[in-house]
């Protein structure tokens, strides 16, 4: 439980949400219930996954940054192998599940396996690990719309773009909590990338993103309990400025969590929305 942090379920639900934004826009509201099902299950089997995997590619940093000194493969409760062996076993199982799916939806699964692999080296490689963070979590979208629909509309990209875009802030948060460990031991991120701008310009993406899911309910026509939802996530975005205003440590993890109800303030507009119909 520990190693796939299965007692800290903020990965799940900031990775559902995307997924039920994209089944509830491809279905119209009425999504097919073996596709939610498999979507929800995937999802936690699959942050999970991502969570060994991060760990097992972190080894060596871990046991040097505060936040994660405790971590199971850092302090040797979990051998390297047993840790391959655990996430070679949820891929699997996940995929199992996309197996119930549409050729096209599996045809996708594989690019989304490759990139929830390769996403832990990349802070080696580039200074945006926060944004193939986003590309490999918003993977669920297209695969969300191939899954109801064996197709992806244009309104699935304008989506799956506001989802990586959305991940890169709330990640960046999450990196600014160990800016200066990350810096001692030479980890790239986008909390060290953009420096005293980085307010600035995750402000800039929090606007860019709230008007992408507009597009989106243009795109769908979609009526007013689902900009109501995205009044009130804009308003939760403009709160997570406030808690990094300072860039406390504790201020910017609680912004980070604070994500989740963005997710949720945008699904239940959709909820509400479909439902009235």
């Amino acid at each position: 439980m520990l190693l796939a942090r299965l007692d800290r379920p903020i990965g799940i639900l900031i990775l559902l949400w995307p997924a039920l934004w994209a089944l509830w826009i491809a279905s119209e509201g009425k999504p097919d219930p073996l596709v939610l099902i498999v979507f929800c299950l995937g999802v936690v089997l699959m942050r999970s996954a991502g969570c060994v995997i991060n760990d097992y590619a972190d080894r060596d940093f871990d046991p040097h940054v505060e936040r994660t000194k405790l971590r199971p493969i850092a302090v040797g409760k979990v051998e390297t192998k047993e840790a391959l062996t655990v996430f070679v076993t949820l891929c699997l199982c996940a995929f199992g599940l996309v197996l119930m799916l549409n050729a096209y939806t599996i045809f996708l699964s594989f690019g989304g396996a490759f990139l929830a692999a390769s996403y832990p080296f990349m802070k080696r490689y580039t200074q945006l690990p926060q944004a193939y963070l986003g590309i490999a979590f918003g993977w669920a979208v297209p695969m969300a719309f191939a899954a109801q629909q064996n197709n992806i509309p244009p309104v699935a990209w304008v989506m799956y773009l506001a989802v990586v875009l959305w991940a890169l802030v709330y990640d960046t948060m999450y990196a600014m909590v160990d800016k200066d460990d990350d810096l001692k031991i030479g980890v790239k991120s986008t909390a060290i990338l953009f420096g005293d701008y980085d307010r600035h310009i995750m402000a800039i993406l929090q606007l860019v993103i709230i008007g992408l899911l507009v597009k989106v309910g243009l795109m769908q026509q979609l009526s007013w309990p689902y900009y109501l939802g995205l009044t009130v996530a804009a308003g939760l975005s403009v709160y997570q400025q406030r808690l990094i205003f300072h860039r406390g440590k504790k201020r910017c993890f609680q912004a980070f969590l604070n994500n989740n109800w963005f997710g949720l303030a945008v699904f239940a507009g959709m909820l509400i929305d479909y439902s009235l119909r």
